[in-house]
């Protein structure tokens, strides 16, 4: 079975109440699966940022974007394809880690840049945050152990910088 398509929304929106309600209630109206949500406030106030990725099949994204700018509230959509994105993710994983079997968790752990936030006797919960589909590379490793619970964040994304240094302008001729 393929993989699913995803697009990935960066909706910037007022940061009022009621706001992530109308827009999760436009999805759930239009029947569009959301395969991950995040939201949380910009570095302006008056701002939220909310991250959705929809299923391409479910949603066409012509369609979710007019009906999104539909919303008052609304200010900005910006689709970030994930090649153009630099996207995140959570994870909080707890595994069953037999005496003998730790080290090895450890070892991964620190592999994928992880840290163990809690120790139990039989029990360790680990944080990991990174691209999804590394969170799905260290979760499909953590499965041989014997994961107890999941928690994952949903993702964020921000469009990845300029990758050039920026031109200087010759100053050349120029007397002081």
């Amino acid at each position: 079975m393929a993989k699913p398509k995803h697009h990935v929304l960066s909706v910037l929106v007022e940061n009022k109440a009621g706001v992530l309600a109308r827009v999760a209630n436009l999805f759930s109206r239009r029947g569009y699966n959301i395969f991950s949500l995040a939201v949380a406030p910009t570095e302006d106030e008056r701002f939220s940022r909310i991250t959705i990725v929809v299923d391409v099949a479910s949603a066409p994204l012509e369609q979710i974007t007019k009906q999104l700018f539909k919303l008052v509230n609304v200010v900005k959509i910006t689709e970030l394809s994930p090649s153009e994105a630099v996207e995140r993710e959570l994870a909080l994983i707890t595994v069953r880690t037999a005496a003998q079997e730790r080290s090895q968790v450890i070892e991964l752990v620190t592999v994928f840049e992880g840290k163990i936030v809690d120790v139990g006797t039989e029990l360790m919960t680990i944080m990991l945050a990174d691209s999804p589909s590394r969170l799905d590379d260290f979760e499909a490793l953590m499965r041989t152990y014997g994961i107890v619970e999941v928690q994952r964040t949903g993702r964020v994304a921000l469009p990845k910088l300029e990758a050039q240094a920026p031109r200087l302008r010759s100053v050349a001729g120029k007397v002081g």
